[in-house]
């Protein structure tokens, strides 16, 4: 193994590999950063972006391939020995305490002390002064709840800068912004070049990966498949760079729809989310909704399905307006929705599989207040047969595979028939065999009539499945193409549009 630094300063990966057992998801990447220089990484959903970043950054560990720092051999065994090698990673997800002060998350574990307690007075004028360099307006003495995305995305900023890293990692750090927002963001990131900072960039707004990077890395199914080493890149060949790839599924076009609308959604909006979405979904279709990391999609569809509240707007299920504050409401009207958080929101992981598919059902199967065993083995037998769940029904759905759990709660919500099935990330996390069958019950349910809506971070998977793509960016509608109009490179042009 060659212990040769590539050069005497910079950060720099050579052969970084990541796999979780037989699924490879990082392929032998190189990458390298000088101090004062921003690197783009860009690439689709599921490109390997994150997973390198968390190499990076101390996260996780490589399964192959060498990283330096400043001509050292670097192998971070945690993020806090990535920082203290001077190594930060800015994480798209919010991760401040909202209990604290604004101070108290800058300085958490490591707080100032003085005479055995807590040196408040130093640990504010510190984070005041931080704050002010970066240009963000707020007092560190209050509680970070109730502050703005933007606020908190800046405070996140300045717990990485507090600790002086040589090299900065931005994971999407503008996706939940506005446009002026991410103006202060990108001012940031400008600041700290010019102080020497090496940074690497990762956006889908490729305006900003334009405007702020000296050079652009690609990835694609864990992959680098371009790299541009100087300025300016055009936005169309990144595009082509980010979907040139042929689709690893044989997806046959869906059946017609037919004319009845299911259901019409009209001047849709939620503070903060989305604005002004407007749509009709027929009665034996499947609508796609894509779109890139913060465009909106998951905000609009649990609007509709009754999760969040829709602050203006009208919605129609089969020509009748309806209001509900609840999913059960939702339900109620004939919209169902399974969440994209299989774990987290789909399942009770300790309960059985037959639980699991009863569980909105009780109140409906129970006779004299009591729901039976045998009630709910039954239903959860014929859903079984329907959906051809492998497995045993009466063991914790924990145990089972990725894709008998995604069919178990495909099967929760179709013990009755909505008018309206909305599925959010349908195949995420399942293996190629389970794929398959999914988008086989998605296509059965609209060749009987339901009207099916989509959403989904894979384009070949929206395109394969889909007679019409909704494409949204930044909370807002972009366009709607038929499936016969509809390409990669078409859906990714309006993902990125602003």
């Amino acid at each position: 193994m060659d212990t040769t630094a590539p050069a005497p300063t910079g950060l720099h990966a050579s052969g970084l590999k990541k796999s979780y057992g037989a699924i490879e998801v990082l392929k032998s990447v190189d990458l390298s950063l000088a101090p004062g220089r921003v690197v783009g990484l860009i690439g689709e959903n599921g490109a390997g972006k994150s997973t390198f970043n968390a190499i990076i950054a101390g996260v996780v560990a490589p399964s192959g391939g060498q990283m330096w720092l400043d001509g050292a051999p670097y192998s971070p065994q945690s993020p806090a020995d990535a920082i203290n090698s001077g190594v930060a990673l800015i994480h798209q997800e919010i991760r401040l305490l909202p209990g604290l002060s604004v101070a108290e998350n800058l300085f958490l574990g490591r707080l100032p002390m003085k005479a055995g307690r807590v040196d408040r007075a130093r640990m504010e004028q510190e984070a005041r002064a931080v704050l002010e360099t970066l240009g963000a307006h707020v007092d560190p003495r209050r509680p970070v709840g109730g502050l703005t995305m933007a606020v908190q995305q800046e405070i996140e900023i300045a717990k990485a800068v507090l600790r002086k890293p040589r090299y900065v990692i931005f994971d999407e750090p503008t996706a939940a912004l506005g446009e002026a927002e991410a103006e202060n963001i990108i001012d940031q990131v400008l600041r700290m070049k010019a102080a020497g900072t090496g940074v690497i960039y990762v956006s889908h707004r490729l305006d900003e990966v334009q405007r702020l990077c000296d050079e652009v890395v690609c990835l694609r199914d864990g992959n680098r498949v371009t790299h541009w080493a100087t300025r300016p890149v055009a936005k169309d060949a990144m595009i082509n760079a980010m979907v040139g790839r042929a689709f690893t599924f044989e997806h046959h076009a869906p059946a017609p729809s037919r004319d009845k609308v299911a259901l019409e959604v009209e001047g849709a909006g939620r503070a903060g989310a989305f604005r002004d979405i407007s749509f009709t979904l027929h009665e034996g279709e499947i609508l796609g909704i894509a779109g890139l990391v913060g465009a909106g999609r998951t905000d609009v569809v649990r609007a509709i399905a009754g999760a969040d509240r829709l602050d203006t707007g009208t919605i129609r299920v089969a020509g009748q307006a309806v209001q509900f504050r609840s999913p059960r409401g939702a339900m109620d009207a004939g919209i169902f929705m399974v969440p994209e958080d299989r774990k987290g929101l789909g399942l009770n992981l300790d309960r059985s599989a037959a639980e699991n598919i009863t569980l909105p059902w009780e109140k409906k199967l129970a006779r004299f207040g009591q729901i039976t065993g045998r009630t709910v083995n039954a239903v959860a037998e014929r859903q079984r047969q329907r959906f051809d769940i492998r497995g045993r029904l009466g063991l914790p759905v924990s145990s089972m595979s990725g894709g008998n759990q995604q069919k178990v709660l495909l099967a929760k919500w179709l013990v009755e028939e909505p008018k309206v099935f909305i599925v959010d990330e349908p195949t995420r996390g399942v293996d190629v065999g389970a794929k398959m069958a999914i988008y086989q019950i998605l296509r059965d349910l609209a060749a009987g009539g339901m009207g099916v809506i989509v959403v989904s971070s894979e384009l070949e998977e929206v395109l394969g499945l889909s007679h019409r793509i909704l494409v949204m960016s930044e909370g807002q509608a972009r366009g709607v193409l038929p499936r016969d109009k509809a390409s990669p490179k078409d859906v990714m042009a309006l993902a990125v549009s602003a």
